[in-house]
């Protein structure tokens, strides 16, 4: 399909499900301040998300029903009004960075963080050892060497699997 001339990218979708995704990934955005995505996503959505907080910017009733019609969740559009809005009151633009982090195992394709520019992720980190300090420390450090172990465990055999099976699908395609 040409790419000229073409406003948005369409992921290979119909409109509806083409909408749902995107609507999906701004008010995960909004929600969590960073998510992880593919690049091209991470673009389409960024857009979105920058004329959603530029117009929230204005905070009058109508906006706030012409962003309830666009997201129909009452949470992020409330967010998005009291809360982003006021943040980036004195940014003309540019809300939101892409950083890219390298290439998804199972399909190679390139993935990337979408986050606020004023995102801060030791803030984040530090509510969590706030949260993890108010519980015992021997049992945590115990809980999380599991769990590390578990998860690599897990990773390895996910390489794995996919491995065996990208080499089934080489094996089945030279017969």
């Amino acid at each position: 399909m040409s790419s000229h001339r073409r406003r948005i990218k369409h992921f290979d979708r119909k409109s509806g499900p083409r909408k749902a995704l995107l609507r999906g990934l701004v008010e995960s955005l909004v929600e969590h301040g960073r998510i992880t995505t593919t690049v091209d996503r991470a673009k389409e959505t960024r857009r979105h998300v920058e004329r959603a907080i530029t117009l929230g910017k204005k905070g009058d009733l109508a906006t706030t029903r012409l962003l309830l019609s666009r997201y129909p969740n009452k949470a992020v559009v409330s967010t998005i009004v009291k809360d982003l809005a006021p943040r980036f009151a004195s940014r003309p633009g540019g809300y939101t960075r892409i950083i890219k982090i390298g290439r998804r195992p199972g399909d190679t394709a390139e993935m990337a963080f979408l986050e606020f520019v004023d995102y801060d992720f030791e803030a984040k980190g530090a509510a969590k050892e706030a949260k993890a300090a108010k519980a015992d420390d021997k049992t945590v450090k115990k809980t999380a060497t599991k769990a590390k172990k578990a998860s690599t465990k897990a990773v390895a055999a996910k390489k794995k699997t996919v491995k065996k099976t990208q080499k089934k699908a080489r094996v089945a395609a030279r017969a």
